[in-house]
């Protein structure tokens, strides 16, 4: 091994010795508030190496594995996620009873799978680093085993991740009995010729679908509501963030190199899904008296915009394209961390604050967390100010652009529909309510919750900063420039 391909190693290196290091320490000696400050720890070691991957970057550093500034991008994005999501855990965790110290080895290996999915170049890592991810998130969800709601969410999120891990090994056989191959540049070098192999064809529709259940895109999304109502507060925020975020920057990698836009096939599908998935996510949405599974399905909402900008997008510019899902991927990590943050220090040891009605006259107990909460909400609907509307600004442009009107119309529905329900828990907030007891807030979640309130707004007031470090685009020998590239677009009229 080169020093350079080392010092790109460096960030799954320190991670995966941080896991290590910590299922030690809690065989020696099990210390909850020990064992997450060797987490933290472990989490910032790893952050600080990215500079100096980024020193070496682009580098190739086996066949399975591309280490580029894109992939990077979302390894910060990723890491930061992480430690929000642990700090969440000191809050939440520590007053529940049992010895709860495994869950930070979890959130580790878990991070890690996260990180080696976004840097793939090889089906095997991809799957390697989704398995790595997800068999680290089935004990997260089910944690608190000694309540019914987590248990079945943990069982309900294996029997479909093992019924999608099926169709993408199913996918990845396909691939490479037609082609050869299981390397994205192999796959992306039969070109259009892809369309005329009819196994190779039918194995990426088995993989998009594998993609679309973790993305919990319609028809794929059916577990969604109930795991992210079932699983602790803090373990559904890291799975509304690094674990989507990760698969859809590993969607935009994997797309961009076996050149997906050259099939109107893939584009009409990918279309299609975008708008079931707005129409439907926010339909049922409205149906929720539950904040987290109003949350649920308007992430259902959210891929769909995602899917939106990577179509238009991709139709007028692959640089675009990246910048547009980069960015709205950490609006969309940011928002849901503050949301579920909230939701999370709302909770009190008895039961998560779930229904809409704990939430009634929040703003006269707790005026700091019912402000985050709302923050959070205008964001996800897009309200001028927060990082959310600039995100949503670049899908709608993309869309006008590359004038796909069928789907700007649903962006525009979806939108709309959303402002209703995420008003509506806003209001419920500011009504007058019953006398209660003011919520004490531990101090790892009120900065967890300062910290991404704060770069909510920030983002959404002084965005350029974010939309420079989101400008990298998935790097790869073979890439080509779309043929249906136009020289107008949002980056360039900025």
């Amino acid at each position: 091994m080169t020093a350079d391909a080392f010092t790109a190693l460096l960030p799954f290196l320190v991670l995966s010795a941080a896991a290590v290091a910590v299922m030690l320490a809690i065989a020696i000696r099990r210390s909850f508030r020990l064992i997450f400050w060797l987490t933290v720890g472990g989490l910032l070691a790893s952050l600080s190496t990215l500079p100096h991957a980024l020193a070496v970057a682009p580098l190739r550093v086996t066949d399975l594995l591309l280490v580029d500034a894109y992939g990077l991008f979302f390894h910060a994005l990723l890491l930061l996620a992480a430690l929000a999501v642990a700090l969440l855990c000191l809050a939440y965790f520590r007053r529940r009873e049992n010895e709860n110290e495994e869950i930070f080895v979890l959130l580790l290996t878990s991070t890690l799978g996260a990180l080696l999915l976004v840097s793939s170049a090889h089906l095997a890592m991809f799957f390697l680093g989704l398995e790595v991810l997800t068999i680290s998130l089935f004990p997260m969800i089910a944690y608190s085993v000694r309540a019914s709601r987590p248990l079945e969410a943990g069982i309900k999120y294996l029997m479909l991740s093992g019924l999608a891990s099926s169709f993408l090994m199913f996918g990845m056989a396909l691939v490479y009995g037609d082609l050869g191959g299981l390397s994205f540049e192999q796959i992306g070098a039969s070109g259009a010729a892809l369309e005329q192999k009819p196994l190779a064809l039918a194995g990426m529709f088995l993989i998009l679908a594998a993609i679309g259940f973790k993305l919990s895109l319609v028809p794929f999304h059916l577990w969604t509501p109930d795991v992210y109502q079932g699983a602790p507060a803090p373990v559904t925020a890291f799975l509304a963030t690094v674990s989507k975020a990760s698969v859809f920057a590993l969607l935009l990698r994997f797309f961009t190199t076996v050149h997906a836009e050259r099939s109107e096939t893939f584009l009409c599908v990918l279309g299609l899904l975008a708008v079931v998935s707005i129409l439907a996510g926010n339909l049922l949405a409205l149906l929720q008296d539950s904040l987290k599974r109003l949350l649920a399905y308007s992430s259902i909402g959210h891929m769909g915009y995602l899917l939106v900008g990577f179509v238009a997008a991709g139709l007028l510019r692959r640089d675009l394209q990246a910048e547009t899902i980069a960015f709205y991927l950490a609006a969309y990590t940011l928002t849901s961390l503050a949301a579920f943050g909230a939701i999370s220090a709302i909770s009190d040891d008895a039961r998560e604050s779930d229904r809409l009605s704990d939430y009634a006259g929040l703003f006269w107990r707790s005026p700091w967390l019912a402000a985050v909460l709302t923050l959070s909400l205008l964001s996800l609907a897009g309200i001028p100010l927060t990082v959310g509307f600039v995100g949503k600004f670049y899908v709608f442009a993309a869309g006008v652009q590359a004038e796909t009107w069928p789907l700007v119309a649903t962006v525009v529905v979806g939108s709309g529909i959303g402002i209703y329900y995420y008003l509506r828990v806003v209001l419920a907030m500011i009504q007058p309510a019953d006398a209660g007891h003011r919520l004490a807030l531990h101090p790892a979640a009120g900065t967890a919750l300062a910290v991404t309130a704060l770069l909510v707004l920030a983002a959404g007031l002084f965005p350029q900063l974010l939309i420079d470090a989101a400008a990298n685009t998935p790097h790869s020998p073979t890439t080509a420039d779309s043929p249906h590239q136009a020289a107008a677009s949002p980056a360039a009229s900025r």
